[in-house]
């Protein structure tokens, strides 16, 4: 864990946004991932792959308004590229960061 602290100008380079998640499933012969198609508005849909897949079903997620770092560098995992990251809780189980209410896909958080 990291308690060092970061400047404003260090914060404002992370892309946080609003997306709609439009459908998710498991990446088959992995236990740990889930394929989600988000809608980030503006930015287009993106698929992110998140590591939820122990506490989560896919269809847990379609339909929610998760948080994502949109301006996250690119990965493949399992030879699925993963376009960002939704923002979850470090506990167990991990609480997934959703918007309270409905919101325009590719809302900026500030």
């Amino acid at each position: 864990m990291n308690n060092e602290f970061i400047g404003i100008d260090e914060f404002k380079r992370m892309d946080l946004r609003v997306g709609l998640v439009k459908s998710a499933e498991k990446i088959p012969g992995s236990e740990k991932l889930i394929k989600l198609t988000v809608d980030l508005g503006e930015l287009g849909e993106r698929q992110i792959i998140a590591g939820l897949a122990k506490w989560y079903k896919p269809e847990d997620f379609v339909g929610k308004y998760i948080v994502v770092v949109a301006n996250l560098k690119p990965k493949k995992l399992m030879g699925f590229e993963s376009q960002g990251m939704l923002l979850a809780t470090d506990t167990d189980p991990p609480v997934i960061i959703v918007a309270e209410k409905p919101v325009k896909p590719g809302a900026r958080l500030t």
